[in-house]
């Protein structure tokens, strides 16, 4: 009996492919790595509060910020961070 074999093709070819990640340069004091880190994650934040229809900062508030962190699976920002996604929104109008 002969079996068939089902091949798939993607839907759709990236336009892109993923950056590779690098390590982070070593010998940087402390605080650089800690602000490194604060601004990707307020991107990230950023980003998908403005995918999700948040435009103007003043409607996304650290309540918003905190569960659209938890829908993405991101740790809570801090408040600091909070204000730089604010910061980001705003400035990127």
């Amino acid at each position: 009996m002969a079996v068939a074999t089902l091949t798939t093709k993607p839907l759709f070819e990236p336009l892109h492919k993923p950056l590779k990640k690098k390590p982070l340069p070593a010998g940087q004091p402390r605080e650089w790595y800690v602000s490194h880190n604060r601004r990707l994650k307020a991107m990230r934040l950023a980003i998908a509060l403005l995918d999700s229809g948040v435009y103007p900062p003043a409607t996304a508030d650290n309540r918003k910020i905190r569960a659209t962190a938890e829908d993405i699976g991101v740790p809570p920002p801090s408040d600091t961070t909070c204000g730089m996604v604010r910061a980001l929104i705003r400035y990127g109008r």
